[in-house]
């Protein structure tokens, strides 16, 4: 037993735990450990900051979690010597070749350079940061975690799942918008069939760094499918689930009611924005981007036995 255990422990990723204390509140001190449990092991935990000052970081907070503080006093008025520090260190650690990613827990984006100087070494870095982080930092991290909205779902706080996905559309997070395109796009590179909910899940993470459902106020992304993305069906399989669009409308079909309602105008539609018009009168959840095009005009194209000439459309082989 103490050989499993030992081979389990050895085969985890080992992690450089690295805190900017200038930036990074006390409170999510536990949030961080708890968080990096599911990628590694943390070999080094290291804080920085300027404790003459005070920041928030007690003696009692550091002895708890075993974080050993680097204090950095301010040279001068207008630099931030506890960047300079923790990007000393961090190479230091790099060229020691103990660890196999770092944990960079800070909002600053002046620490893109070191997060993507970090990646180059073929280090897997993790951030930590508020959702106030810039964008370029949290893309420069193979993942990033928002602490604050995770702490606050991770509290299960008194606000319901809606007020939680209207609070994290507010911050500085993925859009639901643009979750949804890819979950599109991998329906439709599926032929239009259902897909598994994990290949859904590893294709979101592939996609945005930060992605993390409970970003949005939920604790699976099951259920936030379910409540924030109408025209997709999540439905349950034995133990496993897997989406599908909510109308089981193929393209074939749509195209067929098309050359339909173009032979019941005589072969001819003048306009497209009628045709428009009249299939989404029949097919209320009708979405042109399900199919791969954001056009009705460039969906029709597309089409074997429709002809587009300017803003007309008949029937391929009259005219």
């Amino acid at each position: 037993m103490e050989e499993i255990a030992e081979s389990i422990f050895t085969e985890r990723m080992q992690f450089a735990v690295l805190i900017d204390a200038d930036n990074i509140s006390s409170k999510y001190a536990a949030t961080i450990f708890e968080e990096l449990e599911t990628y590694g092991l943390s070999t080094y935990r290291r804080i920085y900051g300027n404790w003459s000052k005070g920041n928030g970081w007690g003696e009692g907070v550091l002895l708890e979690h075993s974080i050993m503080p680097v204090q950095q006093f301010s040279y001068t008025t207008g630099k931030n010597a506890t960047d300079m520090a923790m990007v000393i260190d961090a190479m230091d650690i790099l060229y020691k070749n103990k660890v196999q990613g770092f944990c960079l827990v800070t909002s600053d984006s002046d620490f893109t350079r070191l997060a993507m100087r970090l990646r180059e070494e073929n280090m897997f870095v993790l951030g930590m940061g508020e959702s106030k982080t810039p964008v370029a930092l949290t893309r420069a991290c193979n993942k990033f975690i928002h602490l604050n909205l995770v702490a606050e779902q991770n509290k299960a706080l008194e606000e319901n799942e809606e007020m939680g996905a209207e609070v994290a559309d507010e911050q500085n997070v993925t859009p639901i918008s643009e979750v949804r395109q890819v979950i599109l796009a991998l329906l439709n590179e599926n032929g239009g069939r259902k897909v598994d909910m994990s290949r859904i899940g590893n294709r979101l993470n592939d996609k945005f760094t930060d992605f993390d459902v409970r970003n949005y106020g939920y604790s699976k992304l099951s259920t936030m499918i379910d409540e924030e993305m109408p025209d997709l069906s999540v439905k349950k399989t034995s133990n496993q689930h897997y989406v599908e669009r909510q109308s089981n409308l193929s393209k074939e079909e749509l195209e067929m009611e098309i050359c339909r309602m173009i032979e019941r105008s005589g072969g001819l539609i003048d306009n497209l924005s009628t045709l428009n018009d009249d299939l989404h009168k029949k097919y209320k959840q009708l979405d042109f981007k399900q199919y791969g095009y954001s056009r009705i005009s460039s969906f029709l194209r597309s089409l074997k036995s429709v002809e587009v000439h300017e803003n007309q459309v008949m029937l391929k082989g009259r005219e």
